[in-house]
């Protein structure tokens, strides 16, 4: 028996990865015109042409039938999206209160691949037998050195959802401007913007660069997007035309993100191993 882990669809994991690595995971939610669906039943192309739209996280039901779903396991750690951006990690929390027993759950503190990597971290501790606290340590060191940094082409539908003032945007079109920003401890944190989507990529590959440290060390990454592959991969093809990565992904960004950045959203997640 080993430690199963659980996460929400939040971590950006293609299926057939978390599969693989014996993750569970619990689907994130959206709104469409008031009905409900599950993140993932319906094409993202889709839903960025939507009106009106909404998005939650699981309800504690879901995790616990998750977690249940477990039985026979030496334990289970359950690893959210960053608290401070969902409900998710509270209704975990709930969920672990009602079915007992050895269960953990961990606010990653982040989202997308940063998120996916540290439940990759912990899924690799159980499959090498590590007990609970074990893989709960593992994703926490991962915590601790995983960033996650992407860019939107431009403010358009961040004005539309309300999270940025019109005229930002308005001057955010006339200048070309492609914000960046950096995700980590439970926020998003602005960098400064580059003048077209192309420098903006350039820009997070030198973030990358900067951030590599001067002993030797093991990379792992994941390049993210939002019906943008095309970016993702000249993100990932300029990290291995420097560095063969020990482990790499790409995935799309989840569609309850998305929804509120718009499509083109391309970034960068990694962390930085000791070689031992």
């Amino acid at each position: 028996m080993s430690v199963a882990i659980v996460t929400d669809s939040a971590a950006a994991l293609p299926p057939e990865l978390a599969a693989r690595c014996n993750v569970t995971v619990v689907p994130m939610w959206l709104a469409v015109g008031g009905v409900p669906v599950r993140e993932g039943e319906r094409p993202l192309a889709d839903l960025v042409a939507e009106p009106d739209i909404a998005t939650s996280g699981p309800a504690p039901g879901e995790f616990e039938e998750a977690i249940r779903s477990c039985g026979g396991s030496d334990g289970v750690v359950v690893l959210t999206i960053a608290a401070t951006m969902s409900s998710t990690f509270s209704a975990a929390e709930i969920a672990a209160r009602a079915v007992g027993g050895h269960v953990r759950v961990v606010d990653t503190t982040t989202a997308a691949g940063a998120e996916g990597l540290v439940v990759l971290a912990a899924a690799e501790a159980s499959a090498a037998g590590e007990a609970i606290d074990g893989v709960e340590r593992a994703a926490r060191r991962v915590m601790e050195r995983v960033r996650l940094v992407a860019m939107v082409p431009n403010l358009d539908h961040l004005v539309r959802s309300g999270r940025v003032p019109g005229i930002a945007g308005w001057a955010g079109r006339r200048l070309g401007i492609a914000p960046l920003f950096e995700f980590g401890s439970g926020h998003a944190r602005p960098l400064r913007p580059a003048l077209g989507a192309g420098a903006a990529l350039d820009r997070i590959v030198g973030t990358w660069r900067r951030s590599r440290p001067a002993g030797p060390a093991k990379l792992s990454v994941a390049a993210l997007h939002a019906l943008a592959p095309a970016s993702a991969e000249r993100l990932l093809a300029a990290v291995r035309a420097e560095v063969e990565p020990e482990f790499e992904f790409v995935s799309e960004f989840g569609s309850v993100m998305v929804v509120h950045t718009g499509p083109g959203l391309a970034g960068l997640a990694w962390w930085w191993s000791d070689p031992g």
